[in-house]
């Protein structure tokens, strides 16, 4: 950006500096925002804008080019994002113009997405559907048939946001492609505005995943450290997955068991509690194991709310 020297440089006559900036100055006095801000403060003389006529120049200039804002990543002011504000304090000795940075409201909106994005994390769900733009509107309005399971998340959003993270969590239950995962999605992602962590863990590849875990104890130990500490972790698709021994009894259950009481854990299935208990009581290795399939229900089912997710299948539109 120009100096405000090599401004007067180049009007015609420019080396008589103190002529040029004289009508510099007549020029921005005549500036809207600068008459506005001098009739918000009228204390302030004419000697202080003159000395400070660099500050009123880059102040105009910044204005301006956010008027016409080009993008953040072409933004033309001296500080990407940000643009010059002017202000009147007291020195001490008298009133001063001084000036000051301020960031716009495209840089905020961005730094807000990044903290977001820092603040939810995944495992095999895809980004783009977890960071991508949510609407209310849009959520409330796709399918009339879901609207309890939509009111319900929104609830619970609230309720957090109001009282803190709640001893329960939600565990939704329906066909396939009736947008459970969509609310799930939703939910990390207004209560990570707030300042809340969370994880959404795709069940079917996790467990598959694991496998591979067992020549990397130090990845596994992370993994299971992230799940066990977040403030959310959302389990989708749970049900789904080719479940072993090892992975339910010593993965789930030391997570689950580590949670319960601290933590809400979320879920996403297409089998109701019941069947869930029986696709964790039979693996297949060892057949049928009805009172370990229970063990782990012990850690679910007192710690959720059920709620139904109807609609149509959406699978694609998301």
């Amino acid at each position: 950006m120009e100096s405000l020297g090599e401004v007067l440089k180049q009007w015609p006559g420019g080396r008589n500096m103190q002529a040029d900036a004289d009508r510099l100055y007549t020029e921005l006095m005549a500036e809207p925002l600068v008459r506005q801000f001098r009739s918000r403060h009228p204390e302030l003389d004419t000697r202080e804008y003159r000395i400070n006529l660099n500050r009123v120049y880059h102040y105009v200039k910044e204005q301006r080019a956010c008027a016409e804002c080009p993008g953040l990543d072409r933004c033309p002011n001296d500080f990407e994002g940000h643009y010059t504000m002017l202000e009147c304090v007291d020195s001490g000795g008298g009133l001063q113009l001084i000036d000051r940075k301020a960031p716009c409201s495209k840089l905020i909106a961005r730094q807000n997405e990044q903290t977001i994005k820092r603040k939810v994390r995944s495992f095999y769900v895809d980004e783009a559907s977890l960071h991508r733009g949510y609407s209310a509107d849009e959520i409330m309005n796709a399918d009339p048939e879901r609207m309890l399971a939509v009111g319900r998340t929104f609830s619970y959003i609230k309720q957090t946001k109001e009282r803190g993270l709640q001893p329960k969590g939600l565990y939704l239950v329906g066909h396939f492609g009736t947008g459970k995962t969509f609310l799930m999605c939703y939910m990390l992602h207004e209560l990570a505005k707030v300042g809340y962590s969370g994880v959404i863990v795709y069940m079917p590849e996790f467990v598959e995943d694991l496998k591979s875990m067992l020549d990397e104890p130090a990845k596994l130990r992370e993994t299971v450290e992230i799940m066990k500490e977040t403030d959310l972790l959302v389990f989708d698709d749970i049900g789904a997955e080719n479940l072993n021994p090892w992975a339910r009894d010593h993965v789930m259950g030391a997570i689950l068991n580590y949670r319960m009481n601290r933590k809400p854990t979320f879920y996403t299935s297409n089998h109701d509690l019941d069947a869930l208990e029986r696709h964790f009581s039979f693996t297949n290795k060892d057949g049928d194991e009805a009172h370990k399939g229970q063990r782990l229900m012990d850690r679910i089912r007192p710690y959720v709310d059920k709620v139904w997710v109807n609609g149509e299948n959406k699978r694609g539109l998301y």
